[in-house]
C-alpha cells in the first residue's frame, strides 16, 4: 500500500523536485500550489495537484479533507511554501509587506502542519519542513525572512518532542543557497534599484552586495534536486534527526552559531521535561 504525502509551494523549485522524486520513491504525491495556472510542470509528473494557499486556512482545510476522502489519511506532510521580500531593509519597507511575508513563512506552516497533525498522529507519520540556513544565522538585508525562519526554528523545536510522544517525527531540512529555483527572483529588481531603495543604508548595502557575489555565494548553492533528495532521506529515515543540513557547506555554516546541529541534545533534553527520556517511537 502507497504512503500519502503532501507537499506545499510544488510550482517550481524545491517543492517540484521533492514531488518529483517522492513519486519516483513510490509514494502517492499531493502536490501543493496557491495557483493552479503555475503548476504545468508539475502536471507532468504522476502526482496528484491540488490548490492550496497556506495563507487561508479554509483553502488547507478543503484540501486535506478531501485528501483523506480519496485516500484515507496522510503519512507524511512536507511544509515547503515560502516567499522572499525584496525590500532591502525592514525601514523602507511596509508593515503590510513585513506581515505578509511572516504569513506565508511562518503563519503557513503553522496552519497546515495543525490541521495534518491529527492524520499524523493517526499514521505514525512524518512532518518535515524545509527551512534555511537563515532560520539560524541571521543575514544582514534579510530581516523579514530571517525572523520568519527563525520562528519556524523555534515552533518546530517546540512541537518535536511532544509530536513523537504522539508517534510523529518532526525535522526541519536547512538548505544554503539554490541557485536553480525563482525564489527570491524578482525580474523588475537588481541590484542598482535595490540601492535606490535603500536610501541611507546604500552605502552598507553595496558593502555587502560586495560580499555576497565576493565570498562565492552562488558557488556554495547546491540544485534543488539535491535538497530535494535530503527531504526525501529524511522522510524515509528511521529515526531522522530534527535539523538536517542539505549538505557540507549548510553543515558549516550552522556550526558558526550551533553547538547541537542535528537538534538531539535539545531533544533529549525536552523528552525528560515531558517524563518520557525513552522516545514513544524506540
Amino acid at each position: 500500500m502507497s504512503r500519502t504525502v503532501l507537499v506545499t509551494g510544488c510550482s517550481t523549485g524545491i517543492g517540484l523536485a521533492t514531488a518529483a522524486a517522492a513519486a519516483r520513491d513510490g509514494w502517492q504525491v499531493v502536490a501543493t500550489v496557491r495557483d493552479p495556472d503555475r503548476a504545468e510542470e508539475l502536471r507532468e509528473l504522476p502526482v496528484d495537484v491540488r490548490q492550496l494557499d497556506v495563507t487561508d486556512e479554509a483553502s488547507a482545510a478543503r484540501c486535506l479533507a478531501g485528501v483523506v476522502g480519496d485516500y484515507g489519511g496522510l503519512d507524511a506532510l512536507v511544509n515547503n511554501a515560502g516567499v522572499a521580500n525584496s525590500d532591502p531593509t525592514m525601514e523602507m519597507s511596509t508593515m503590510a509587506a513585513l506581515r505578509a511575508n511572516l504569513e506565508v513563512n511562518f503563519f503557513g506552516v503553522v496552519a497546515v502542519s495543525r490541521l495534518a497533525m491529527p492524520l499524523l498522529r493517526a499514521a505514525r507519520g512524518r512532518l518535515v519542513t524545509v527551512g534555511s540556513v537563515h532560520g539560524v544565522v541571521g543575514q544582514p538585508f534579510n530581516e523579514a525572512y530571517c525572523a520568519a525562519k527563525f520562528a519556524v526554528e523555534g515552533f518546530l523545536e517546540s512541537l518535536a518532542p511532544v509530536a513523537e510522544a504522539h508517534g510523529v517525527r518532526v525535522s526541519i531540512v536547512v538548505p544554503g543557497f539554490v541557485p536553480d529555483t525563482r525564489f527570491g527572483y524578482f525580474p523588475d529588481v537588481n541590484r542598482q534599484t535595490l540601492q535606490a531603495a535603500s536610501g541611507p543604508y546604500a552605502d552598507t548595502y553595496a558593502g555587502y552586495l560586495e560580499w555576497v557575489t565576493g565570498q562565492g555565494w552562488e558557488s556554495a548553492g547546491q540544485p534543488a534536486r539535491q535538497v530535494a533528495e535530503v527531504v526525501l532521506a529524511t522522510l524515509r529515515a528511521e529515526r531522522p534527526a530534527f535539523r538536517v543540513p542539505t549538505g557540507p557547506w549548510a553543515a558549516e555554516y550552522l556550526a558558526h552559531k550551533l553547538a547541537d546541529p542535528d537538534g538531539a541534545t535539545v531533544q533529549g533534553l525536552a523528552r525528560g521535561w515531558l517524563g518520557r527520556p525513552p522516545s514513544a517511537l524506540d
